[in-house]
């Protein structure tokens, strides 16, 4: 269950980040509300997932997954390059959370 907390806690990190960029654009309550529940689920799921997980691992993985997908949905929604080498480096980072994984 613990990778379950930390998973679901980097995809929370992930809609924190678009709520930033919408907050910026929008600046409504309903945009803030947003961004404080995707960091204040994300920190509550990681805070899960360390009780059993190491430190280190957590939140490596963690910030993989907030990482990489704040880019990737930046190339999705907001027109950021796709370029090929940005997308090899992504899949590395994300690459080191899998094996962060696998050693733990």
């Amino acid at each position: 269950m613990d990778w379950v907390y930390l998973i679901l806690a980097g995809i929370f990190e992930m809609s924190g980040v678009l709520m930033i960029n919408k907050m910026i654009k929008d600046r409504n309550v309903t945009s803030f509300l947003l961004l404080f529940a995707g960091f204040g689920l994300s920190f509550l799921f990681l805070s899960l997932a360390m009780k059993t997980l190491p430190m280190g691992t957590a939140y490596g993985v963690w910030t993989g997954i907030g990482a990489s997908g704040g880019a990737i949905l930046g190339m999705i929604f907001y027109g950021e390059p796709k370029n090929i080498l940005r997308i090899l480096f992504i899949a590395m980072v994300l690459g080191s959370a899998v094996g962060l994984k696998l050693v733990s």
